[in-house]
């Protein structure tokens, strides 16, 4: 049985540099990784998405635990855990909601031009806020009612559950090269697993276990905290909930974030 512990990355960028850290998301990283030490949590393995936010957020867990001089494994890149391209899916499909509804239309207006009056300012609203042309425009993806050229929706959540077996996979190498060491072997069955990802594949997983439906998903991304952890049982394919959303850690004031 493995013990993982799923990370969302700590806040990112603005909307028009998503993909990287703010200086706000590496402290909660950081904070996240010396709660971990605290509590005594020591990893045999860690994985992270591709994704430069995702990156970041290990390098600070794993910098915690370097200041603490606390073993900590290397991270394994895995693009299976990386978050889908909202980016593309906006280009690709908003310009065909426009086309149908006018609504859509004001508020997607509306978005571009607070995101011009922000220059780029980290911590401007709308930065900061999931908006309803957000909601729209996913919810379009997701449905597969519009051509797209990339990822779909049933794709994404496909490669995302395909994590499960690789991670099974790893497993099974590590335990035939400790076969010989009986102590080894036994430390083995039971292991410590950090995944640092996205709100989505976060909540796919959680979903997993919970066997719940794909509208469902998507309202548990929605309430998933930057640099917060879930904890899920993996034994064999079967996944078991055991904590969603956790940020302790996170408990001064302006520290808890949503985007």
């Amino acid at each position: 049985m493995s013990t993982v512990y799923l990370v969302r990355h700590g806040q990112a960028g603005t909307r028009d540099a998503y993909d990287s850290l703010s200086e706000l998301g590496e402290r909660q990283a950081r904070l996240l990784g010396g709660h971990f030490i605290a509590q005594g949590i020591r990893f045999s393995s860690a994985y992270a998405g591709s994704l430069t936010r995702q990156q970041q957020t290990a390098e600070q867990i794993r910098a915690a635990y370097a200041d603490a001089v606390v073993a900590f494994p290397t991270v394994r890149v895995d693009s299976g855990w990386d978050e889908f391209d909202l980016g593309r899916v906006y280009r690709e499909i908003a310009p065909l909601l426009v086309a149908e509804d006018p609504e859509f239309l004001h508020e997607y207006d509306e978005i571009r031009e607070q995101v011009r009056v922000s220059q780029g300012a980290p911590g401007a609203r709308i930065h900061r806020r999931w908006m309803p042309c957000d909601t729209k425009v996913v919810e379009a993806w997701l449905s597969g009612r519009y051509p797209y050229s990339g990822e779909t929706w049933d794709q994404f959540r496909e490669r995302v559950a395909a994590c499960r077996l690789k991670m099974l996979d790893a497993r099974q190498e590590s335990e035939a090269r400790q076969e010989n060491d009986a102590r080894q072997e036994n430390d083995a069955r039971h292991e410590n697993i950090l995944v640092v990802t996205s709100a989505t594949p976060l909540a796919i997983w959680t979903g997993l276990s919970l066997e719940i439906s794909d509208q469902r998903i998507m309202r548990l991304a929605g309430a998933v905290y930057n640099a917060s952890y879930t904890i899920l049982r993996l034994r064999k394919e079967q996944l078991r909930l055991f904590t969603f959303n956790a940020v302790p850690h996170l408990a001064a004031p302006g520290l808890c974030t949503h985007r």
